[in-house]
C-alpha cells in the first residue's frame, strides 16, 4: 500500500481537516489544532506530504519521523506538530481500515466501553452568579464535572480576578458532589497561585490548572510542594521529552496533552509510557469536539493512565451544532461518551457537508 496524495481542508475558514488518500482506494481522516490554519495548510502541502507520499501508510513510526525531519519539528516547534499531528491521526485510520478494527484495538485494546467527560466552559464573560446558574444547568444533563476558566487571560495577578466568588458561586449552584476545575491559563505568579490555589482546595475543587505556564518548571514545583490540590500543566506543549520534564522538574500531579498538538497517536502512546513510568494520571486537553474527540476517545479506551473526566467543550462549535460534518454526531448520554468501534476511528465523514464547508 502507498500514499497517493494528501489533502488539507479548512472546514468554515477555521477547523483544519485532513485526507490521506492509498492507491488501494483506502482514505484516513484526521484533524489537526485550529490555530493559525493557514499556517497549517502551508505546512502540511508544501513540507509534510511530499516527505511521506509514495511510502507506506501503515508504517505508521516511519512516516512520523520522515515528517519529523521534513519539517525541521525539533527546531521549528509546535506549528509543525499542530501539523503532523492531522496526518498522524490520518495514518492510524487507514491502519486500522486495512486490517479492519478500530484503533484502540491497535493501541492494545479498550479498558472502558465509554469514556466519561466534564463540561468544558470556555466563557470568561460571565458573573460569578452566572457561571454558577450555568453549571447547575449541566449538571442537570448528567456531567458530574465542569471546568471554567475564570482568570483575566494575558495578564498576571490582575485585579478584577474573580476566580474565588466564582468558584463559590459554582460549589453552592453544584453542591458537594461535583468535581469542579479551574483553569488559569498561567495568569499567577507563585504566590498567587499559592494564595489562589489554597482557597480552591477549601472549595474542593478537583484540579487547579495551569497557574504558571509549563515552561516555568520552577514556579509549578513551588506551588505543587506548597499545596495539596492537584496540579495539572500540559496542553501547551508537544513532546514526551517536555513532559517528562514537566513530571520530574515541575512536579505536577496531572499531565494534560492534546492529541492534535503532541502530535497524533504515535506521540500520545509515548506520553501515556511515560505517564506510566511516573504513576502520573492523564487528563486530555480537548477543545475540538469532532474528529479530535473521536481520537481522544480511542486513546482514552486503552489507556489505563486516563481515570478521570476528560475534557469535552460545551460551546457551540459549528462543524458540529449547526453544520454538522460527522454522519452520526457523537452523543453525551448521562455524562459519557461511548468509543466508536468501527474500523480505524469509526466514523464517517458527511462529504456533502465537507466539501460545502470547504469551499469545494
Amino acid at each position: 500500500m502507498k500514499i497517493v496524495s494528501v489533502e488539507c481542508l479548512i472546514l468554515d475558514g477555521d477547523y483544519p481537516f485532513v485526507k490521506v488518500h492509498t492507491d488501494e482506494g483506502i482514505t484516513g481522516i484526521g484533524e489537526c489544532f485550529r490555530r493559525q490554519p493557514g499556517v497549517t495548510k502551508a505546512l502540511i502541502e508544501d513540507h509534510l506530504a511530499p516527505a511521506i507520499m509514495g511510502k507506506d501508510p501503515l508504517d505508521t513510526k516511519l512516516r512520523f519521523l520522515d515528517m519529523m525531519g521534513a519539517g525541521s519539528a525539533v527546531e521549528m516547534g509546535g506549528a509543525v506538530f499542530c501539523a503532523m499531528s492531522g496526518l498522524d491521526i490520518a495514518l492510524w485510520d487507514i491502519k486500522g481500515k486495512t486490517f479492519g478494527v478500530p484503533i484502540y484495538k491497535l493501541l492494545g485494546g479498550k479498558v472502558r466501553d465509554r469514556v466519561k467527560v466534564y463540561a468544558s466552559s470556555m466563557r470568561r464573560d460571565l458573573t460569578p452568579l452566572e457561571e454558577g446558574r450555568r453549571a447547575a444547568s449541566f449538571v442537570e444533563q448528567g456531567y458530574s464535572g465542569y471546568k471554567l476558566h475564570s482568570a483575566v487571560p494575558g495578564e498576571i495577578d490582575d485585579p478584577a480576578d474573580e476566580t474565588i466568588k466564582t468558584v463559590t458561586e459554582v460549589r453552592a449552584a453544584v453542591g458537594d458532589d461535583i468535581d469542579i476545575l479551574v483553569d488559569v491559563n498561567g495568569a499567577y505568579s507563585v504566590h498567587q497561585s499559592m494564595y489562589i490555589g489554597a482557597a480552591l482546595e477549601d472549595l474542593g475543587v478537583f484540579h487547579f490548572e495551569e497557574p504558571r505556564p509549563a515552561q516555568d518548571l520552577e514556579g509549578l514545583a513551588r506551588i505543587a510542594d506548597a499545596l495539596t490540590i492537584p496540579i495539572a500543566s500540559g496542553e501547551m506543549i508537544y513532546t514526551h521529552h517536555e513532559y517528562r520534564d514537566l513530571i520530574t522538574k515541575g512536579r505536577v500531579d496531572i499531565i494534560q496533552p492534546d492529541i492534535v498538538k503532541v502530535p497524533g497517536f504515535t506521540e500520545m502512546a509515548q506520553i501515556e509510557a511515560l505517564a506510566s513510568a511516573f504513576n502520573i494520571p492523564i487528563t486530555v486537553h480537548n477543545t475540538q469536539p469532532i474528529l479530535s474527540t473521536v481520537a481522544h476517545l480511542h486513546f482514552c479506551a486503552a489507556s489505563r493512565m486516563t481515570p478521570y473526566s476528560q475534557e469535552y467543550n460545551i460551546e457551540p462549535i459549528s462543524i458540529r451544532d449547526e453544520w454538522p460534518i460527522l454522519k452520526e454526531p457523537l452523543e453525551v448520554v448521562d455524562g459519557h461518551i461511548a468509543v466508536p468501534d468501527g474500523p480505524g476511528l469509526g466514523v464517517e465523514l458527511d462529504e456533502e457537508m465537507v466539501e460545502r464547508l470547504s469551499g469545494g
